[in-house]
């Protein structure tokens, strides 16, 4: 609509600015739809369309006809006049209400569409982002037409709400973004090249992934990096979000006219392709624990577990907040909400820049369409948005602001997304038939030529070339159409676009001085890091090692145990000795259990660990004690349950003090056979190289632990004592007698102090070993 008005039977539409709210008509069935359409000015045609109207009893006023807006009301202007009020708001939802009556008045009204702003510039091409837009109100006056009785408005606003949007899949409101101030950040980057080094076993290769990318994002917008698979969109994307640092690369990427520095960390969110969330918290849970994390540490605990139910009700997630996220194998919440989850664990920091990896990827339609907008809603607040996108459908591709279409690493289009389909048209490919624009552009991407027009240059190209071979009607190769593609772009348009790169951005050099600070602040001091990672994993692994499959195995050990060896008598020679043989089993289970539990711990949290790493949410020292400590509690308890049951039922020795100190004993065995496992666990983080190091180990450690051989070769003999089997047999033959017979042939024992020593030393080296390997894991993209 250029002329700034339009004729709808009769009465004239002005588009004027206005400032009054706003608020969405309930509708029960199908609404009326009133659309302007361009016309030429020298025709001087009225075009209009069809429309139902505002049902209500007689006498009925003039019809009204809702506008294109997703928030929408009949208000009285400043002069008296009744008139449409709009207001850009997040999260611009509606669903469908029963009809309103009120007063003899009978309302209908739909779900209207949603009308998109867009002013450009005559001279530059310019648009107004949504940033500047969003304060931007208009109303569309209509002449002759009586505003509605306020008892009918005030019913409507009770019904929708005019400062609530309105979840579409939950069918309730829900509070709008957070509304704090965002600081901006414009990102550029400019002819960015980045090769991958392949090593052979004879010789090195490079691979180009991408080749002089070029683009900008801006506060306010979303940008879309679309491609086909192997296109380079996620390296792109790494590379702009600062986490991609290795191989070969070039070009310059800048934040704010300065290069990446640390304290970005605090204002990027990145969100995964892959879920990264734990399994068995709650919706809640998981978004407190972000808060208490990241948020900076001048909030209070209660405004920071406050931030985290605003993000909760923005996101529309307040129907499942006490279920389960869920995995593989255990039932939670759908993927779209598990995926809005993800971006909540983002945005609850307010972050200024906001990158994620095919959002979309595995979801249907509606949730596809729901999470985009949930995007645009934050892109409204002032964020920079940049999403990669596989393949969208024509409504998500029309929610882009702007887009970036890759093709084998190379770039085919940068601009705005609703002139992508022009800009192909004019050189020369445009589809034969009706079909979604993302598809035309996947297909161009990917050198598939049919049904679409080919450029007459490339058509004599290729009719020259096949000439002297005698081919006919010959179709140009997907080789031959993408240098086509990427040379058409590199002549037409890559110049003007490093031009307009170069202008300077409006911000103040005070806030390029604050960006490039190295200065790193935590959300929270270490023990108050240590104190939230303790409790977060108490409540994830409780369900693991609570199970009733291992309580179950402990259980029917202890039973068995408790069988063969029922009140087993110790006055003869062969009994010791069997009694023996019981102390050494429980020796080695409490070394093998707790070896083979923990080797799982680091190499099934790594993704984990590198997504909340990466963006500095805690200390590695404050993770690696908590996530060791919360397990104790847990792994100390059923071997109390194990030795009530074996200890009693195989007769041991008879005495409370005895009792504890064989207690104490376990204990200690699996403490130090935890470690070993961590330390095995963290320097290879792989859980089959993991389990294959730890298998044989155990088994050394068993047979040097001085029961199955008794006089060890002096040159082996040394491994006796880095085996906690060695040292944990000994005190509990130490426990269950003072003076240990002859026969059992086990030497130099004398109080134990000694084998205490060893025994707390392994606790404290293994452990020691695995931060170092945690430390020196390189974190992965």
């Amino acid at each position: 609509m250029r002329g700034g008005s339009c004729i709808k039977g009769g009465g004239e539409v002005n588009l004027v600015a206005s400032s009054w709210p706003s608020i969405a008509l309930p509708h029960p069935h199908s609404f009326s739809e009133l659309r302007c359409v361009e016309m030429d000015s020298a025709a001087g045609g009225i075009a209009r369309t069809k429309s139902d109207q505002l049902e209500m009893a007689p006498p009925r006023p003039p019809p009204l006809s809702p506008t294109a807006s997703a928030e929408s009301m009949p208000v009285a202007d400043a002069n008296g006049g009744p008139s449409l009020s709009r207001k850009s708001s997040l999260g611009k939802k509606l669903v469908g209400s029963s009809p309103v009556t009120k007063g003899g008045h009978h309302l209908r009204s739909t779900r209207s569409g949603h009308m998109k702003v867009d002013c450009e510039d005559g001279g530059s091409g310019g648009s107004l982002s949504r940033a500047s837009s969003a304060s931007l109100g208009f109303s569309f006056s209509f002449t002759g037409f009586t505003a509605l009785p306020e008892d009918i408005v005030s019913d409507i606003t009770a019904l929708t709400g005019s400062d609530k949007g309105i979840d579409l899949e939950a069918g309730r409101s829900r509070k709008r973004l957070m509304s704090e101030t965002t600081y901006p950040i414009y990102v550029k980057f400019t002819e960015v090249r980045y090769k991958v080094i392949l090593k052979g076993i004879t010789s090195t290769s490079e691979k180009e992934i991408l080749q002089g990318i070029t683009g900008s994002a801006k506060p306010g917008e979303l940008l879309a990096l679309m491609g086909p698979s192997g296109s380079g969109k996620t390296t792109l994307l790494s590379l702009l979000s600062g986490r991609t640092a290795d191989n070969v690369v070039q070009g310059t990427i800048t934040y704010n006219d300065e290069p990446y520095a640390k304290s970005l960390k605090s204002r990027i969110g990145f969100v995964t392709q892959d879920d990264v969330l734990f399994a068995h918290l709650t919706v809640r849970e998981t978004l407190t624990y972000a808060a208490l994390l990241r948020l900076p540490r001048t909030m209070t605990r209660l405004q920071k577990e406050e931030r985290a139910m605003n993000v909760i009700y923005e996101l529309g997630l307040e129907r499942c907040q006490d279920t389960i996220i869920g995995g593989s194998f255990v039932r939670g919440v759908s993927g779209g909400e598990r995926k809005r989850v993800c971006i909540g664990n983002e945005i609850i920091m307010n972050p200024s820049l906001l990158f994620l990896d095919e959002p979309t990827s595995g979801l249907d339609s509606t949730t596809a369409l729901r999470t985009i907008q949930v995007l645009n809603d934050i892109a409204e607040s002032g964020k920079t948005v940049v999403t990669t996108i596989h393949q969208p459908s024509s409504r998500l591709f029309h929610r882009f602001d702007k887009l970036i279409l890759l093709g084998r690493g190379s770039l085919l289009f940068f601009g705005r997304a609703s002139k992508a389909t022009a800009y192909f048209a004019s050189i020369g490919c445009v589809p034969l038939i009706a079909m979604n624009p993302a598809e035309f552009l996947l297909d161009l991407a990917n050198g598939n030529i049919s049904d679409v027009t080919l450029p007459s240059e490339l058509e004599e190209k290729v009719r020259s070339k096949n000439l002297g071979g005698g081919t006919r009607n010959a179709k140009p190769s997907p080789e031959e159409l993408h240098e086509y593609l990427v040379e058409a772009y590199e002549t037409r348009v890559a110049d003007k676009q490093k031009k307009k790169l170069l202008a300077p951005l409006p911000i103040s050099e005070d806030m390029k001085i604050t960006l490039s600070s190295p200065k790193r602040d935590w959300g929270a001091s270490w023990w108050q890091q240590y104190s939230i990672l303790f409790w977060r994993g108490l409540k994830e692994r409780r369900h693991d090692y609570l199970s009733w499959m291992r309580i179950t195995q402990v259980l029917a050990i202890a039973v068995i145990l408790g069988l063969l060896w029922w009140h087993s008598n110790i006055t003869t020679e062969t009994g010791l000795e069997d009694q023996a043989g019981l102390l050494f089993f429980i020796s080695v289970f409490w070394g093998f259990f707790p070896v083979f539990t923990a080797i799982f711990t680091f190499p099934q949290e790594r993704a984990m660990l590198n997504k909340e790493r990466a963006v500095d949410m805690y200390r590695l020292s404050a993770y690696f004690i908590a996530r060791t400590t919360s397990d104790l509690p847990l792994d100390l308890l059923l071997p109390i349950i194990f030795l009530l049951i074996v200890y009693f039922m195989a007769g041991l020795r008879l005495s409370i003090e005895h009792f504890f100190l064989s207690l104490l004993v376990v204990f200690l065995s699996i403490v130090a056979a935890q470690g070993l496992g961590l330390a095995i666990g963290a320097s290879l983080m792989n859980i089959k190289q993991a389990t294959t190091l730890a298998s044989v180990t155990v088994m050394t450690f068993m047979l040097a632990g001085g029961f199955f051989v008794k006089r060890v070769p002096a040159f082996i003999s040394w491994l006796r004592f880095i085996s906690f089997n060695y040292h944990s047999y000994r005190l509990l033959l130490k426990v269950q007698y003072d003076h240990v017979p002859p026969h059992l042939n086990v030497n130099h024992l004398d109080n134990g102090v000694k084998e205490v020593a060893a025994m707390i030393a392994m606790v404290f080296a293994y452990r020691f070993l695995a931060y170092v390997s945690l430390r020196r894991m390189k974190l992965s993209s």
